[in-house]
């Protein structure tokens, strides 16, 4: 059944993001940098990432964190890279895809990938690309390391099976 909704408050949030973890953490190219990596705890963890969506959505929380300090440890423990990125953002599509539609998922769907980009390019240098043809950065090709490039978010399956 396709979702009919907006986004519209923090409980909606805390589902999104426990059904995207949920998926994160099971993923066979991300999830050991939550699980293994981090050490993700989820119910540490969920708070924090609750008040940074819905500051960047509802403009209601304080979040005061340095959200690049995390993935700079991890990046430095194991390279991130255009496909890690990729595949966060497919997951993230996927998921509010499966639960929500409306203006605030679209915003919060665009803004995950915004992140990815700026993260990745942080990461590996101004220079970086996300590659794969139909990327956020307007289609540049290219890749970032070994690991390949972007997913290309026009050929995503996982949007109707989240």
């Amino acid at each position: 059944m396709r979702a009919t909704r907006d986004i519209s408050d923090r409980d909606d949030l805390d589902v999104i993001l426990r059904r995207f973890y949920g998926a994160a953490f099971a993923d066979p190219l991300i999830g050991l940098f939550f699980t293994e990596i981090a050490g993700t705890d989820l119910e540490v963890h969920l708070p924090r990432i609750t008040d940074f969506w819905e500051r960047a959505l509802f403009r209601t929380a304080e979040y005061g964190r340095d959200a690049f300090a995390p993935h700079a440890a991890l990046h430095s423990a194991r390279p991130l890279t255009a496909a890690h990125f990729g595949r966060w953002v497919q997951l993230w599509r996927a998921t509010v895809d499966g639960l929500h539609q409306g203006p605030r998922a679209e915003r919060a769907k665009a803004q995950g990938e915004r992140i990815a980009v700026a993260m990745l390019r942080r990461l590996a240098g101004p220079d970086a690309t996300t590659g794969g043809g139909a990327a956020a950065d307007g289609g540049a090709g290219g890749t970032t390391g070994g690991g390949g490039g972007f997913v290309p978010l026009a050929a995503l399956e996982l949007r109707s099976a989240a």
